[in-house]
């Protein structure tokens, strides 16, 4: 099916990238955008445009372009997930590695909602139809704490949470090498690295990024890091802590070793949501939920340790 929208642009808008104001202004992603300008279906004042062009207020803006169809939530048990709490309101899962917190286009694995759905809970339909429910994603190669929502209420309060910032989200991470200062904040932009379909940076014009450590063990190789999440862009952690010099340990993507990693059985980047706090969506009252690390961390962990690497 095809949409199409024709409206003047804001002054807020005026001179922004094409990709990043008609993405504000529709709330379609800066990659859906940039596809639609690629095709010539952007037109400014009757002018089709590119994507790093210049928009100018008060000018026409015409956009069409093929709707998404919405993708099926399709059940598969993943016995490695773990219910952490149930309740009327939201569930708590710990997410295993190698599942996404929801179906999107080119995955073809398992999911947090399909894996919800095989087990027989029933999650809100508030949200796009592939993410009912979903207030907070993980990456796929990333284990840890995850609340969906069960009920409209609880997914409209702990989607505001979120973009207000007054979730508590605690990670730990293994890292390479020695951070210095061993504890501080890291406010930095993040955005796509230039030329890259999946790898993100540090870039002037990215979004505002900010990453609260503190070392928590030191050892002849690494560190292990605990780390609270002010903002939450797409591999926030992985980013900053390449910029620093000291990559998560099992993440060749953004500059680790593999070498080291192959020594600590290491598949994927160190790196787990141990902790979730927030208000409940229905009492107010602060809620909070740990998990351990899944075994392949701990191993790794406990062979840094010994100092035989």
């Amino acid at each position: 099916m095809t949409e199409s929208r024709m409206v003047p642009v804001p002054d807020g808008l005026d001179g922004q990238r094409v990709d990043s104001g008609v993405s504000k202004l529709l709330g379609l992603s800066r990659s859906k955008v940039a596809q639609i300008a690629e095709s010539g279906n952007i037109l400014l004042d009757g002018r089709a445009v590119g994507k790093s062009d210049q928009l100018v207020a008060g000018a026409m803006l015409e956009v069409s372009w093929e709707a998404d169809r919405p993708l099926a939530i399709e059940p598969i048990e993943v016995p490695e997930l773990e219910i952490v709490h149930d309740e009327p309101a939201f569930v708590v899962v710990m997410k295993p590695v190698g599942v996404a917190a929801h179906p999107s286009v080119g995955w073809t694995g398992p999911t947090v909602l399909g894996a919800l759905a095989a087990a027989g809970f029933r999650i809100t339909t508030s949200g796009p139809p592939e993410r009912h429910g979903i207030v907070h994603r993980l990456d796929v190669g990333t284990s840890g704490l995850m609340v969906v929502a069960k009920m409209e209420r609880s997914y409209s309060v702990l989607k505001q949470a979120f973009r207000d910032r007054t979730v508590e989200k605690v990670y730990h991470a293994v890292v390479q090498g020695l951070l210095d200062p061993l504890e501080g904040t890291i406010d930095a932009p993040i955005g796509r690295a230039p030329g890259a379909t999946w790898k993100f940076g540090v870039v002037a014009d990215g979004k505002p990024s900010i990453t609260h450590y503190e070392t928590l063990e030191a050892f002849r190789r690494g560190s292990l890091v605990e780390i609270h999440l002010e903002t939450g862009r797409t591999h926030q952690i992985r980013v900053h802590m390449s910029a620093q010099h000291h990559p998560c340990m099992g993440d060749p993507l953004y500059g680790a070793d593999p070498k080291l990693a192959a020594a600590l059985g290491l598949e994927r980047q160190w790196l787990h949501a141990v902790g979730l706090g927030f208000a409940h969506p229905y009492s107010g009252e602060w809620v909070q939920f740990e998990s351990e690390y899944p075994a392949d961390l701990q191993h790794a962990l406990d062979t840094l340790r010994t100092g035989t690497l």
